[in-house]
């Protein structure tokens, strides 16, 4: 999947939460954002906070559909709390292959 296309489902699948994203599909979001924040917070901070406002149920939804991808729950999500074990952890699963079948095709 190209970045534009990514950018183009992420933004159309705002809030779905069921369904599978492919690891290419997840990282261009997460460098879309990361660019954007970055360069909106040069514009200002209340432009930069209002950005981060709106991408978040679309990341949280991306984010979901890619642990889909590797057969495990949205709500492994909430494992970023966990300071550097859960990071290091989510960013595992978010990097690996997609199982095929799944329980979430």
């Amino acid at each position: 999947m190209k970045f534009e296309e990514s950018i183009r489902t992420c933004f159309s699948k705002y809030a779905d939460f069921k369904g599978r994203a492919v690891r290419s599909e997840y990282w261009w979001w997460v460098l879309f954002t990361f660019l954007a924040g970055v360069a909106l917070s040069l514009a200002g901070e209340t432009i930069s906070g209002v950005f981060s406002l709106l991408t978040l149920l679309p990341s949280l939804a991306v984010g979901a559909r890619r642990l889909h991808d590797t057969n495990r729950s949205g709500w492994w999500q909430l494992i970023w709390f966990l300071p550097i074990i859960g990071w290091i952890l989510l960013l595992y699963w978010f990097a690996s292959e997609g199982v095929e079948p799944n329980r979430f095709d």
